[in-house]
């Protein structure tokens, strides 16, 4: 089963991937406290933090000028309408122009007055046609020019139009080259994040908390899912090559760099590199359960911390025995593995479904 659940930050929210790598990495060794970081290493996370700005600043200029373009999407909708009117009446004034034309052709319009009284039989009567042909003149005077008018800003309306066009077009192509421009910076500093964390992994031997700005986001409930947007992948007690029996947790496909958060109020009691679940965090709740979150490419706190409902703790990878970028869950009843409990209902009876 997949489900999507989707928020109004889907933009920002991936370039907190990026915030990580502005702090200054420290090593650690087992649980044991954090060390300062030093080395090359920090020129690399003074470099990403540098491109998470220009990211983040990208990113407003993209949501701004989205709404623009839907603004001058609307007006040149508005625009085209305008036009298809102002063409309809342009064919009725043409089509009375015609008639009034006819008329006077059929009514001699084209003699002068002193031929009609010559011919005439009646001078009344010739009086009684002049004055309506001097209606008609009068009337065709005014459909002219009432016609040139519409003509006139039928003409200018569609230059209108189309300069709004061309000004749509040329917004839609910088906004798709800056999109492209901030997913290929994203894709970047997410893989050098994961480099990373594949090498604390390696040497066993996690990094210190990177304290990421937490948002505003006020949670009146007490529990939440793990992280914001996902899709559901690996379920609990699913067999597969990778696990020794069954799967023990719920995956969330996640990119890397996605926040993690602590499902509910709870104590760190473990921060860990290496083995099969690369780097990960336990967080021991009230009640006796356990939560773990692991694969993650970073850690946002430190063991014997104290989390809250939606805290951040750390960041999704895919370090230790993974295939891909994702978010391994579990609930446990002990902080060891082994002692796990199907995380789905168990987040459900909490008022949190998947």
């Amino acid at each position: 089963m997949r489900f999507t659940r989707r928020h109004p930050l889907l933009v920002a929210v991936p370039l907190c991937a990026l915030a990580v790598l502005a702090a200054r990495p420290t090593d650690r060794e087992g649980d044991g406290p954090h060390a300062p970081g030093h080395g090359p290493q920090a020129g690399v996370s003074a470099q990403v933090a540098r491109l998470y700005e220009e990211a983040a600043a990208a990113t407003l200029k993209y949501e701004a000028g989205r709404r623009e373009a839907e603004r001058q999407r609307t007006e040149v909708l508005r625009l085209e309408k305008l036009l298809d009117r102002e063409r309809r009446d342009a064919e009725v004034l043409r089509d009375d122009l015609g008639r009034i034309a006819r008329s006077q052709y059929r009514s001699g319009g084209g003699l002068p007055l002193t031929v009609h009284m010559f011919l005439a039989d009646d001078p009344e009567e010739v009086m009684r046609g002049q004055r309506a042909l001097w209606k008609a003149n009068l009337a065709l005077d005014k459909a002219i020019g009432k016609n040139a008018r519409a003509e006139a800003r039928l003409a200018r309306d569609e230059a209108k139009a189309a300069g709004a066009w061309k000004a749509l077009e040329k917004r839609n192509k910088e906004l798709a080259d800056l999109k492209s421009g901030i997913e290929q910076k994203l894709e970047t500093a997410r893989w050098q994040l994961q480099g990373q964390a594949d090498a604390s992994v390696a040497a066993g031997s996690c990094r210190g908390a990177v304290r990421l700005d937490q948002p505003e986001t006020v949670f009146t409930d007490s529990w939440v899912a793990p992280v914001e947007t996902y899709a559901l992948s690996a379920s609990y007690g699913s067999g597969g090559a990778r696990w020794a029996s069954r799967h023990t947790g719920q995956d969330f496909a996640v990119p890397i760099g996605t926040p993690v958060r602590s499902v509910g109020a709870g104590k760190v009691v473990k921060v860990s590199c290496g083995g099969a679940f690369g780097i990960e965090i336990v967080v021991e709740h009230a009640g006796g359960y356990y939560t773990q979150y692991a694969h993650l490419a970073a850690v946002a706190v430190d063991q014997g911390e104290h989390v809250s409902p939606g805290q951040w703790i750390g960041q999704s990878g895919t370090s230790g025995n993974s295939t891909g970028p994702h978010l391994h869950f579990e609930v446990r009843v002990t902080p060891e593995t082994g002692s796990a409990v199907n995380p789905v209902p168990w987040l459900a009876q909490r008022g949190v479904p998947l």
